[in-house]
């Protein structure tokens, strides 16, 4: 009898196996070792983080979906003690967006008076809104981009002497800088599009939008809340970038990453993707783009 229970549940687990791979999987979630793991034993281990990133592919549908399912289910279970921010407002439009979350502006003023990426509405919008039915706080993290802009044309020196206005969207200078932190030694031998604009200062000009965004991630956290930033995931691959210069401000910080990658099959992680991030989500590589 037990051997006849045995055969049934390996059959099974053969068919369960089998319908997977003849399936079409979306994205397949992973642990940082590689091993497949569920969507709810990653929510249930995120919650009770101090700052959860999200690092997203921009053009990637399955990257904004979800972002927007992890923050709807950090939400059920952390309520208020939510807070959200996000690459893509910079931080002189904080007033903006506070006066559109708060109810001050309507939906056509902030939209026209804000700087939004071009995906703003099909991406990013959903985040704002739910972040507005919740009466959450989503704070702007990045710097200006004609300040980052200046890094890259003049170093950080280029930013030393704008006004005191200026400065407060900017981390306090001077900017904790290691050019040996691989993430901005990579830069310096990028090729396709990216190989136009390298010089000496093109990694200043990432650790500068990464050391702004750690100090208004860091400014806006309070102990007990759950901040959950969203950023490509170039920012916090590799526990570098973002979570590097906060780390250089608070070791304590109990930091959690989440990264996006593209393969050809998504049943098994590739070694190159391992230990990139605490959780990945593998998406088929053929998948659909939104620009």
């Amino acid at each position: 009898m037990k051997t006849k229970s045995l055969i049934i549940l390996l059959s099974l687990f053969s068919f369960i196996l089998l319908s997977f791979k003849n399936d079409k999987p979306a994205y397949q979630l992973y642990d940082k070792q590689g091993n497949q793991i569920v969507y709810s034993e990653m929510i249930n281990k995120i919650k009770d983080a101090d700052i959860v990133f999200f690092g997203e592919l921009h053009d990637n549908p399955i990257s904004h979906w979800m972002e927007k399912q992890v923050t709807q289910d950090l939400y059920q279970q952390r309520k208020n003690d939510l807070i959200l921010g996000a690459e893509m407002f910079e931080a002189d439009n904080q007033l903006i967006l506070n006066e559109y979350l708060n109810g001050y502006s309507n939906t056509k003023t902030f939209e026209e008076e804000a700087r939004l990426w071009p995906n703003y509405k099909t991406d990013y919008k959903p985040l704002v809104e739910f972040a507005k039915e919740k009466k959450i706080k989503f704070i702007a993290t990045n710097i200006p981009r004609r300040y980052a802009s200046l890094v890259h044309k003049k170093g950080f020196e280029g930013i030393n002497d704008l006004s005191a206005e200026a400065k407060k969207h900017i981390a306090p200078l001077p900017i904790n800088y290691d050019p040996n932190v691989n993430c901005y030694k990579q830069m310096m031998n990028m090729g396709g599009t990216m190989q136009a604009h390298i010089n000496k200062n093109f990694p200043k000009a990432q650790a500068i939008k990464d050391a702004t965004m750690a100090y208004f991630i860091l400014k806006n956290w309070q102990k007990g809340k759950v901040f959950i930033h969203y950023n490509g995931s170039y920012h916090s691959d590799n526990f570098e970038g973002i979570v590097w210069h906060l780390k250089q401000q608070n070791k304590n910080l109990n930091i959690v990453t989440i990264t996006t990658v593209l393969q050809n099959k998504v049943e098994t992680l590739e070694d190159e993707y391992k230990n990139t991030a605490d959780y990945i989500f593998c998406v088929p590589e053929d998948m659909t783009r939104t620009y």
